[in-house]
């Protein structure tokens, strides 16, 4: 059966899930929270990271990227976080996508977690997109 992504049928992914399951990536970006936050959630910096085709709306609105992957604005909360959930595919589970901001003075580090891969192959894949993604984004802040 397919939910379709952005409905309210979209299953919770909130909660606690086995660390196992879990991406970690983390990037220190010279540049002030609020330029990384502006690039962060900018058409042009939302492709870089997410995907070709994403472009993110409001809390609760869709955004569907290229390769087919999709998911739906789960929180934003400026300069702090921004989560989305995660499709693969329209058939697939929903994850959970978690990019945090920290700053201290002018360096700001990205930590981006994503929940709830079963898949080790997807995992292993997954782990290379998030960390080539934000690798682009710190180029693109530091303007390249």
């Amino acid at each position: 059966m397919t939910t379709p992504v952005g409905s309210e049928a979209e299953a919770p992914v909130d909660g606690g899930s086995d660390p196992a399951l879990v991406i970690d990536v983390s990037r220190s970006i010279r540049a002030p929270a609020g330029r990384v936050w502006q690039l962060l959630v900018s058409p042009e910096g939302t492709q870089t990271w997410l995907g070709e085709g994403a472009v993110l709306g409001g809390k609760g609105e869709p955004y569907h990227c290229a390769d087919g992957s999709s998911g739906v604005v789960r929180s934003y909360h400026p300069l702090e976080q921004l989560r989305v959930t995660w499709h693969q595919t329209p058939d697939s589970p929903p994850t959970l996508v978690e990019v945090d901001l920290h700053s201290d003075a002018d360096t700001t580090t990205l930590h981006l977690r994503h929940d709830r891969i079963e898949d080790h192959d997807l995992r292993a894949a997954l782990r290379q997109r998030w960390a080539s993604g934000l690798d682009a984004l710190a180029l693109r802040a530091d303007g390249g």
